[in-house]
């Protein structure tokens, strides 16, 4: 555990869960505090299936997981997952989940090798990145699309938002290209931000920033986003 020299805080901005579950990650690593202001919200939405039979569903998110648990009697029991947490909840609540233990192209690849024809269901957000469905039909996999969630936007608790405009040094670790514009347009021109993205494609929403540090998580999981706050953590005290 890394000697702390300086005040530091930890700002975590996923929704609620996800953020007190990374919190919970956090205090077997460090002992800094960390404020808690979701940036977004996660509603889950009616939603109309399409018609047909389906050999299994497509889950990109633990939200699209826990949407499939609420139609579960009107879906198949298969279900392809791009995470182990993702599956984990799938599991729970009675699917027969497959992580790929990576992001969506690995998501992809793995519905390929096992060689499952579809068609599929992909359960996905409002607001999804790339198109799953799209990529996987143009390769012969039918599958078809059902936005059952969004992420609303929210705006930072006061706490957080003293923090940001405060001379503070923060750490923030930022789960989504869509998360990490948002945190963008708030924390524009501040001196002392330590980043760690989830992915490239997050970072790239956070160089205009111009942080002190920005770490990319070598996996695209929480794990490795914990690996990369460690190494901010270090970066930020010695500095």
């Amino acid at each position: 555990m890394p000697r702390q020299s300086r005040a530091l805080t930890i700002l975590l901005t996923r929704p609620l869960a996800q953020s007190e579950r990374f919190a919970a990650a956090l205090a077997g690593v460090t002992h800094m505090p960390v404020v808690i202001s979701p940036l977004m919200e996660t509603r889950f939405l009616p939603t109309t299936l399409p018609e047909g039979k389906f050999s299994a569903i497509v889950l990109t998110s633990e939200s699209g997981a826990i949407a499939a648990g609420r139609m579960r009697d009107r879906l198949p029991a298969r279900a392809w997952c791009v995470g182990d947490h993702t599956a984990r909840v799938a599991g729970s609540l009675g699917f027969t989940a497959t992580s790929a233990h990576g992001d969506a192209a690995a998501l992809m690849a793995l519905i390929r090798r096992e060689e499952d024809r579809g068609p599929l269901l992909h359960l996905r957000g409002r607001d999804a990145r790339g198109d799953v469905a799209e990529t996987l039909t143009k390769g012969g996999i039918v599958t078809h699309t059902a936005v059952v969630y969004e992420q609303a936007e929210r705006p930072l608790s006061p706490e957080a938002m003293t923090l940001v405009r405060s001379g503070q040094t923060l750490i923030v670790p930022l789960f989504s290209p869509r998360s990490a514009r948002i945190f963008a347009q708030i924390a524009r021109a501040r001196p002392e931000l330590w980043l760690a993205a989830l992915s490239p494609a997050v970072g790239h929403e956070l160089t205009g920033l111009g942080p002190r540090g920005l770490e990319i998580a070598d996996t695209p999981d929480s794990d490795g986003m914990l690996l990369a706050v460690q190494r901010l953590i270090a970066a930020a005290c010695s500095s």
